[in-house]
This record gives structure tokens, C-alpha cells and sequence, in this order.
């Protein structure tokens, strides 16, 4: 196992994320205990020492499982991470409440790493609002040891996270980010990452794998992939893009299975960063094909002068591609459910102002009428 230093600790390049543990039927609620036990037991045996969940995985029970199973270690051979719900603006007021809950659930006297979870649009005002007392309790947390280490995570915008950073910045000591060679650039990724290094702040990986999109690839891109590394596997192209990456502290992948725990912990017998002829080509053909999968809006704002409901029409677009390009997920719903519902595109009264004078020629009423249905909004 490839070992990063983080301050005085020795982590697991790998971390086992709990958010996509085995289930019974389908049913995300319910974690097939006895599968999800011997991944754990074989993700510390195997060198894993970073364990990552969080108060709404699993419907609640992934601390449940991680308190469970892990506590049959030794509590100084591993390192267990959790993160205040703030993903759910009702739970502003009750972090004490939590954090208490959430100690009894992992059966742990404190957590390793504890994180503001998802700053991002929709609930930023309230993370940094001081009504609420978040920030200031879990310092005292910290300052009596229930927290070793704190930081966040943000699927938020390059500008929520700067302004998360200029309040509260001086308190973090690392930041978890989507990042993954689709969204180098798709998502921002890279400017995200030159963030934090400008910040001086390690960064943890939240989905290198896309949610398990990357784990396969196009024609097209596992021909690329077999012409410069014909020994490596899909998934194994998407974690050494990641061991390219300097700021690169801690990866997180959230494995449902025992063939991917093995196959990711067999990756990470390695460091074997890609080269920059690699690189580059990685993240040009999977641009490519993004675009491809969605419309060609270039963001030139000439649509949002002729409609009369005032709607943001290129950011819409632009997680209207998100959506399309990914086949779903929660993204794009939760940037949608962050804005005025006046300025959703539900909204859109197809008039097709908009599309006269778009260069692109985009059906922008259609696609509106066609988002609305995909995500209710």
C-alpha cells in the first residue's frame, strides 16, 4: 500500500468511502452487514487505515456499520472520518445534537478527520451564518481532542468555495473534492485543486471514479488508453491520473464489492503517476466526448437578454449537459434546487426569444421543457 504523510500521520493513499457499501435488494438503507464486515476487515489487513462515512449515508446506518465492525480494531490503527450534515439545511441548528449522535453511532471517543459536509450554493449562507454556531463548536471539539483534524468537502462553485475559504479557511486543514479526469475540466477540477494549493491545503478525492462511469471506457478512449499503458486497467488509468496530481493527500472510493476493494488496493501496491503526453491525452478525449454529449452553449449571455423570466440560461444549460453527460445523479438537481424556483427551468414560458438570437442555434425551449421533466424542477 502507497502510504501519504499528512502533517505527522501516515495515511493509506486508499481510503475505503462508505458511501456505497453492499446492500440487501437494492435497497440503499439496508447494508449487507456481513458483506460490508469482511470488506472492512480486508481493507485493515490490507493496509487501509483511512475509513470515510457520514450521518446520511446509507440512509443513517453507514456510521452504524463503521462503528460496528471497526471497533473491533484498535482505535489508534485507524482513522475514521464523518462530516456535519449541512447538505440538509434543517440541520443548521442542531450540530451539538449530531456530532453527540454521531460519536455514540461510530462507538468512538473522537473522529480522526470531521468535515463540513457539501459546501455548495445552497446552503453556504447558512455554513457561515454565526447564528448557528457550527464553525465555533466544532473548534471547541477540536480543542478538546473529539476532533483531531478539520476540513470540508464542496461540490460547490470554484467562487462558493473561495468565499468558504475567506471565512473560515484559517480553521481548515484539508479540503475533499470531486475530482477525477472527467471533470478536469468539466466540473472545474483543476481550478478547484490550484485553489486549495494557493490556500495550502491538501486535497482529499471524493468520486475518482465518476460514480463508476469511469471504471469502463468508450472505443475511442480505451484505445488511447491501450496504446500508452496496454498493462493498465480503466479503472487503474483513473487513479494514476490522481497519483499525478501533487496536492493529492487522500483518494476515496466508495467500493460495493470485494472485487473492487482488491483490484483498487492492488492498484495502490504502486505509485505510477501518468506522464504529461498521458495526461494531456486523457483529459482531451474525455473532453471530447463530453462535449459531444451535450449543446454547444459557449456561455456568451446573448440569450438572457431576450427572456422575459430573467433565466440563467447558460448555467442551466451547462447542468443540463452535467446531467446528460453523467447519466443523472445528484449534481445537477442540487445546483437546480439551490436556485429560486422562479429561476428553474421549470419556469421557461417557450416563447423562444432565447433561440433567435443564440449563435449556436440551440432549441433552448426544448431543452428547458425536457430538464424540467428529468429533475422535477
Amino acid at each position: 500500500m502507497v502510504y501519504k504523510k499528512f502533517q505527522d500521520l501516515e495515511l493509506s493513499a486508499l481510503g475505503l468511502g462508505m458511501m456505497r457499501l453492499p446492500v440487501v435488494g437494492g435497497d440503499d438503507g439496508v447494508v449487507d452487514e456481513a458483506a460490508a464486515a469482511e470488506m472492512i476487515d480486508y481493507a485493515w489487513q490490507n493496509g487501509i487505515n483511512y475509513f470515510d462515512t457520514a450521518w446520511g449515508y446509507h440512509n443513517g446506518n453507514s456510521e452504524l456499520v463503521a462503528g460496528k465492525y471497526l471497533s473491533r480494531y484498535p482505535r489508534e490503527s485507524y482513522y475514521l472520518a464523518s462530516k456535519f450534515p449541512g447538505y440538509d439545511n434543517s440541520n443548521m441548528g442542531k450540530v451539538e445534537e449530531i456530532f453527540e449522535e454521531q460519536l455514540k453511532k461510530c462507538q468512538t471517543p473522537y473522529f480522526d478527520f470531521y468535515l463540513f459536509h457539501n459546501v455548495y450554493e445552497g446552503n453556504i449562507d447558512d455554513y457561515l451564518d454565526p447564528k448557528h454556531g457550527i464553525l465555533t463548536y466544532l473548534l471547541k471539539q477540536k480543542e478538546n481532542g473529539r476532533i483531531r483534524h478539520l476540513g470540508f468537502s464542496a461540490h460547490g462553485s470554484v467562487e462558493v468555495i473561495r468565499r468558504f475559504l475567506d471565512a473560515y479557511g484559517k480553521h481548515m486543514e484539508f479540503c475533499q473534492l470531486q475530482l477525477n479526469y472527467m471533470d478536469w475540466h468539466f466540473q472545474n477540477a483543476q481550478e478547484k485543486v490550484e485553489l486549495m494549493e494557493q490556500a495550502g491545503i491538501p486535497v482529499w478525492v471524493m468520486e475518482p471514479l465518476r460514480g463508476g462511469k469511469l471504471a469502463k471506457a468508450s472505443d475511442e478512449l480505451a484505445a488511447v488508453m491501450q496504446s500508452m499503458r496496454p498493462d493498465e486497467s480503466v479503472p487503474g488509468w483513473a487513479f494514476r491520473f490522481l497519483q499525478s496530481i501533487p496536492g493529492v493527500t487522500m483518494v476515496l472510493s466508495g467500493m460495493s464489492s470485494m472485487e473492487q476493494l482488491k483490484e483498487n488496493i492492488g492498484t495502490y501496491e504502486t505509485d505510477v503517476p501518468l506522464n504529461r503526453e498521458e495526461f494531456d491525452a486523457l483529459v482531451k478525449c474525455m473532453d471530447a466526448e463530453v462535449k459531444k454529449a451535450g449543446l454547444p452553449c459557449t456561455a456568451c449571455h446573448y440569450c438572457t437578454s431576450h427572456c422575459p423570466k430573467g433565466l440563467p440560461i447558460p448555467e442551466l444549460i451547462a447542468l443540463y449537459n452535467e446531467h446528460k453527460a453523467t447519466g443523472g445523479g445528484f449534481i445537477a438537481p442540487m445546483a437546480v434546487g439551490s436556485m429560486p424556483e422562479e429561476k428553474r427551468p421549470a419556469s421557461c414560458i417557450g416563447c423562444r426569444g432565447c433561440e433567435q438570437v443564440c449563435p449556436q442555434q440551440i432549441k433552448i425551449s426544448e431543452m428547458m421543457s425536457e430538464f424540467s421533466s428529468m429533475i422535477g424542477m
